[in-house]
């Protein structure tokens, strides 16, 4: 084993710098797709939200190559710089001036990717990645970064052993999918599309129903990455839980829905004494409703319909207001909460093998990158 730096093994290209004239409503012969921080998901990248910049923009260097690893460099949020993922596949398409990417050398390409997903390279970046208004990752901070490396064959069997297990972590995940697309699919069998009301039910206003309330401005330097004595309460953002904070705004079952940028219309479910920041809105019924038929009413609405704006996409309340929701008597609500607490048991079980499966690949990580 021997010990490299980064820069001894890939070089790094910054992203592209666009206007909104610059962007095309679709993809052709002018255009290519560009991939930004919210298409790195969980170390894999998706194409759920992309845009279209024009191919005048882009040099020959900033098209994406299998083997590269796209790095958000820049975000208002500590918990997103340097998240990171390997390219596996031949799509042509480029990535915004917040993103960088780290082009490694090709025998080296397979075994970087996966440092890039260890605790150690995040910590490392995260103790660095710090601005006055926005963390930021500059090219010193990725080619200073120590690499641990063995001979080729080693190397590869690293990467199987650390690819098998992750093989397993994804598993466990589509098993979680599969049984949230099971109760979807029950509350359209019992109350049909809330957003066509194929089962013709009583429907009022959203305005008549709902209270949509935006929560408190939270500076990312008062997140915290664990609880603690300090940091005790679950802090909501866009997406589900961006951290820990001192303080809670919010104690009970409520439905929440992301209210700004790629992560606007996503629906989570909080419970307990929480704090909820700006980017996301808290639901609250004004007439009797059980929070669990009620959450799962707000994923099946599709609220990313109702996003405006194209390079910022966000909801306005005043267009929300006026959805039409479904008016469903309580102990039919009730008998949905029932399934979904019955299913909710099983994704229980599922969730404890995903632990444990990432449990191992934490340790894997930490032994060959740590």
């Amino acid at each position: 084993m021997k010990t490299l730096k980064i820069q001894e093994v890939a070089n790094q290209v910054r992203g592209v710098s666009y206007k909104p004239d610059d962007l095309h409503d679709s993809l052709n012969d002018s255009s290519v797709i560009l991939l930004r921080a919210n298409n790195i998901d969980d170390g894999k990248i998706n194409f759920d939200d992309v845009v279209y910049v024009d191919k005048s923009k882009v040099s020959k260097e900033q098209y994406l190559k299998r083997g590269d690893i796209l790095v958000c460099a820049s975000s208002g949020s500590k918990q997103l710089v340097g998240k990171a993922a390997s390219v596996d596949f031949e799509t042509e398409c480029t990535f915004g001036a917040f993103c960088k990417v780290v082009r490694p050398q090709e025998e080296f390409a397979r075994y970087l990717g996966k440092y890039f997903q260890s605790n150690t390279y995040r910590s490392k970046i995260s103790a660095v990645a710090i601005g006055a208004n926005i963390n930021n990752i500059r090219n010193e901070h990725i080619d200073t970064l120590d690499l641990r490396v063995y001979d080729e064959v080693k190397n590869e069997e690293i990467v199987h052993v650390i690819s098998c297990v992750q093989s397993i972590i994804e598993h466990r995940k589509q098993e979680i999918k599969k049984l949230d697309e099971l109760i979807k699919a029950r509350f359209v069998e019992l109350f049909g599309d809330p957003i066509t009301n194929t089962k013709c039910l009583e429907t009022k206003d959203l305005k008549n129903v709902l209270i949509l309330k935006a929560g408190d401005f939270t500076a990312a330097s008062d997140i915290s990455d664990e609880p603690n004595k300090t940091h005790s309460y679950p802090c909501y953002g866009g997406n589900g839980i961006r951290g820990y904070v001192a303080e809670y705004n919010q104690d009970g079952e409520y439905s929440l829905v992301g209210r700004q940028g790629a992560l606007s219309g996503n629906v989570q479910y909080a419970k307990g004494k929480f704090k909820n920041t700006e980017h996301a809105l808290l639901v609250t019924p004004i007439v009797e409703m059980n929070s669990i038929w009620l959450n799962q009413l707000l994923i099946n609405l599709d609220l990313k319909r109702y996003q405006t704006g194209a390079a910022q996409p966000g909801l306005s309340v005043k267009n929300l207001q006026e959805i039409q929701i479904l008016r469903v008597p309580i102990t039919e609500q009730n008998n949905f909460a029932d399934f979904v607490t019955q299913v909710d048991k099983s994704k229980v079980a599922v969730q404890k093998a995903l632990d444990e499966a990432q449990l191992l690949f934490d340790s894997l990580m930490q032994k060959y990158f740590g």
